[in-house]
């Protein structure tokens, strides 16, 4: 049986006052990825037939793959670590649309990944995890399958867009205008700090 870890060590690495290390570090590195894979999704389709083009398809298909597998660890290490108590400034309904913005992004990063994938397999593409090995089909080959599911990858690409812009907007909305720790507790501690707000200062 696996023991559980001692609290004294598990603390920092939970989340309880802001995001830990840990999740910190999940999600900067899924947000890099995304910029990457999404400029390279945009420009690929561009470039003339040859290896170069092929190249940018593969690193597409690489960084999506991981993407997936990070967001599978993300939702793993937020079911163990939990989430930061809520900043008591925020209104109710502003947390509500705030958590039904996380699952929507979490959705999306499940689907985009998997639906590229499956495009991959009824386009009858090979797939390798860059160059290192061979990541199985889901489906076979089907011509008129793959056109859908181009279209519903590229849908779903810019739900995401919309989404995550808006989740992005809101937090600095939030350190610029309510004055809360909503951005600077997802960022290592001394690197942002949150603004005091106006009554706070005023009482000073």
């Amino acid at each position: 049986m696996i023991e559980p870890m001692p609290a004294a060590i598990s603390r920092p690495f939970r989340n309880i006052d802001r995001w830990g290390a840990v999740s910190q570090l999940l999600h900067w590195t899924v947000v890099i990825l995304i910029v990457v894979m999404a400029y390279v999704g945009l420009t690929m389709v561009d470039l003339p037939n040859g290896p170069p083009k092929i190249r940018m398809y593969n690193l597409h298909k690489s960084i999506g793959l991981t993407i997936l597998a990070i967001v599978v660890l993300r939702v793993l290490w937020r079911a163990w670590a939990g989430a930061p108590k809520p900043i008591p400034t925020i209104p109710h309904w502003q947390r509500r649309i705030a958590d039904l913005t996380h699952i929507g992004i979490y959705v999306l990063l499940f689907a985009i990944p998997i639906t590229g994938w499956i495009m991959n397999s009824y386009a009858g593409f090979p797939l390798r995890w860059f160059g290192l090995f061979h990541v199985p089909a889901l489906t076979a080959r089907d011509r008129d399958m793959h056109e859908i599911y181009e279209t519903v990858h590229e849908v779903l690409f810019w739900c995401l867009v919309v989404v995550a812009s808006g989740h992005a907007f809101a937090a600095i909305y939030h350190h610029l205008f309510q004055h809360d720790a909503t951005l600077a507790r997802m960022l290592p501690k001394g690197w942002l700090r949150a603004p005091t707000p106006p009554q706070e200062s005023r009482n000073v």
